[in-house]
């Protein structure tokens, strides 16, 4: 695994303060630091994008393909609604993990089917930031 792509998905620009009780007090700069350091000391390279715009994160997708070795996702809200950006995680042919810093199946009922999920090659829901760093080692020993 060389190139990564870390894409984030709605309201998650916000982590930090939005929530804490929740999503902790990790901000999404913290969270792309943190990933490019692991991605980068493995000689690897990362391109990260958020965006409050299902569109854009289906771009995103789309413009990874012929670049990625892998994706790392967190569809924020979109995770429970779109249809969309589930066809294309699976339109991509490298390994694509859903990574959630709270735990979906732990909140309310709307949050407990995830669309994205069943065209993954795994998801890592709960252990906040640090479930990013598991995607990653998830993804080398795949």
């Amino acid at each position: 695994m060389v190139n990564v792509l870390l894409l984030h998905g709605p309201n998650l620009n916000l982590l930090g303060s939005r929530e804490p009780e929740i999503y902790g007090t990790t901000t999404l700069a913290d969270i792309e630091t943190m990933v490019r350091h692991d991605v980068e000391s493995q000689g690897g390279s990362l391109r990260a994008a958020q965006s409050n715009s299902e569109g854009a994160l289906i771009d995103a997708l789309h413009d990874a393909i012929g670049w990625a070795d892998a994706a790392i996702v967190n569809p924020g809200g979109y995770t429970h609604t779109s249809v969309a950006l589930r066809d294309a995680v699976a339109s991509v042919s490298f390994p694509v993990v859903e990574v959630h810093l709270s735990n979906p199946a732990a909140r309310e009922d709307f949050r407990q089917t995830s669309f994205v999920a069943p065209v993954c090659a795994g998801s890592i829901a709960g252990f906040g930031a640090a479930g990013y760093l598991a995607a990653l080692t998830a993804l080398r020993n795949r």
